[in-house]
């Protein structure tokens, strides 16, 4: 069962099967968010994907990143990040045409960030996921 599906800008169908949802910014206990701070974030949970789904590809989407305040501290301006970051697994039909599609189905994992904690679905998928490129960056896998 899957938790939504979202129509990609290609036409195709994806069912979005797990989410982990967190703070962005949940346990940061001192400095400020800006670069250096963002691109820890950033990287930690591309790790935390690929740890926890490790049996598919992981795609990053780049995050949008505000500056609030062009007033620079000891590590630069502050720059925001959208305050939840999410970890989808997704999974569709297969990518190649060749395989059968009752034995086969392709999966990728997405990291994003968005500003509020709703699902993604069909209704509210912004572009950043519509946008996918899933025959590019998706994995066929065997039932």
């Amino acid at each position: 069962m899957s938790l939504s599906h979202i129509v990609l800008a290609s036409g195709r169908l994806i069912e979005l099967t797990e989410l982990r949802m967190s703070s962005t910014y949940g346990g940061l206990l001192e400095g400020y968010p800006c670069k250096p701070v963002n691109d820890m974030k950033v990287s930690g949970l591309q790790r935390q994907a690929e740890r926890a789904f490790s049996s598919t590809p992981v795609q990053l989407v780049s995050p949008s990143r505000e500056y609030p305040d062009q007033t620079a501290g000891a590590f630069g301006p502050v720059e925001v990040l959208p305050s939840v970051a999410c970890i989808g697994a997704f999974r569709s039909t297969a990518v190649a045409p060749e395989l059968d599609p009752v034995l086969h189905r392709s999966a990728l994992t997405v990291i994003w960030f968005q500003t509020g904690l709703d699902v993604p679905s069909d209704e509210n998928a912004g572009l950043v996921l519509r946008s996918i490129r899933w025959e590019e960056l998706a994995q066929d896998y065997e039932l």
